[in-house]
C-alpha cells in the first residue's frame, strides 16, 4: 500500500500539469488512505506537495509570459492572507472532539477529512458540468471587478486553508467567469496562484507542527513533479478542458467511496 501511495503521487502531478487543478484533491486521500498519514497532517502536507509541484509548473509559464499577473494579484493577495490566517488561527479553534454521543464521536481529524471529502464532491461536480466560457478575448483581464474578485479570493483562501487544498478547482471558474480571461490563461494563472497559496499555507503549518516527515514529502513531491512534466507534455495533444470531465467523474467516485468508507465502514 505504501508503494502504491508513492506511485499515486504521479497522478497528483498529472492533474496539475494537465488541467491546472485537482492536486490536493488527490494528494490528501492518497496520504490518508495509502500512506496512513493523520488527516490533519495530510491537509498540511498536501500544501507543500502541491505548492512545490505547482511552482515547478509555473516556471515555464512565467518564462513564456502566459500568466495574467494583474488578475493573479487581485485574486491571489486576499487568498494568500486568508489561507495563512485560516491555517494559523481558525483551525486551532476547532476542538479535538467536535461532537460526542453515546454511539458516535466526531474527532477533529474525522471532521476535517469529511469536510475535505465534501469539497471533493463539489470539485468533481464543477469539473463534470460544462461551463460556457470564452476561449479568446481580454488578454489583460481588464474586465475584472476588483473588489468582487478579491472577495472571491478571500473565500477560496479560507476553504483552501481549512481543507488543505490549493483551490485550483475553485480558482479557474472564478478567473474565467469573473476575471473575464480566456480559459487557457486562467489555467496557467490558477497554477501560479495555487503555488503561492499552498506554499504560504504550509509556512503557517511549519509554525505549528514540530515534527515533519521530510523524507515522505520529498519523495512524494519528486514523483508528483515527474507526473507534472508528463501532464504538461500531454497538453500538446489534448487540452486540459477535454480531460476535465473524465477527471471529474474519477474524483466523484473516489469522493463517494471515501465518504461511505469514513462514515460507515470505519465507524
Amino acid at each position: 500500500m505504501i508503494v502504491l501511495g508513492y506511485l499515486s503521487a504521479f497522478l497528483v502531478g498529472i492533474s496539475l500539469g494537465l488541467i491546472g487543478s485537482g492536486g490536493s484533491i488527490l494528494a490528501v486521500p492518497i496520504l490518508v488512505e495509502l500512506l496512513h498519514v493523520d488527516p490533519i497532517v495530510a491537509t498540511a502536507y498536501s500544501l507543500f506537495i502541491v505548492g512545490i509541484t505547482a511552482l515547478v509548473g509555473s516556471l515555464k509559464h512565467v518564462i513564456q509570459k502566459q500568466i495574467d499577473y494583474k488578475t493573479a494579484l487581485i485574486f491571489g493577495i486576499p487568498s494568500i492572507i486568508s489561507i495563512y490566517v485560516t491555517r494559523i488561527k481558525l483551525l486551532a479553534l476547532i476542538p479535538d472532539v467536535v461532537y460526542r454521543s453515546a454511539d458516535f464521536t466526531v474527532s477533529k481529524s474525522l471532521f476535517l477529512f469529511v469536510s475535505f471529502t465534501f469539497i471533493m464532491l463539489l470539485a468533481a461536480i464543477s469539473m463534470i458540468i460544462p461551463q460556457k466560457v470564452q476561449t479568446s478575448g481580454n488578454e489583460k483581464g481588464g474586465g475584472v471587478h476588483g473588489v468582487f474578485l478579491g472577495i472571491l479570493g478571500m473565500l477560496v483562501g479560507v476553504i483552501a486553508g481549512f481543507v488543505g487544498a490549493g483551490g485550483g478547482f475553485l480558482i479557474i471558474p472564478a478567473l474565467v467567469l469573473m476575471g473575464k480571461i480566456p480559459i487557457e490563461k486562467a489555467i496557467v494563472t490558477s497554477l501560479f496562484i495555487v503555488c503561492l497559496n499552498s506554499i504560504v499555507g504550509f509556512l503557517g503549518v511549519v509554525q505549528i507542527f514540530h515534527e515533519i516527515d521530510w523524507e515522505l514529502l520529498t519523495l512524494f513531491t519528486g514523483i508528483a513533479i515527474v507526473g507534472l512534466v508528463v501532464g504538461m507534455l500531454f497538453t500538446k495533444k489534448i487540452t486540459g478542458e477535454k480531460m476535465k470531465p473524465y477527471f471529474g467523474w474519477f474524483i466523484l467516485l473516489l469522493g463517494v467511496y471515501l465518504m461511505i468508507d469514513t462514515l460507515f465502514v470505519k465507524k
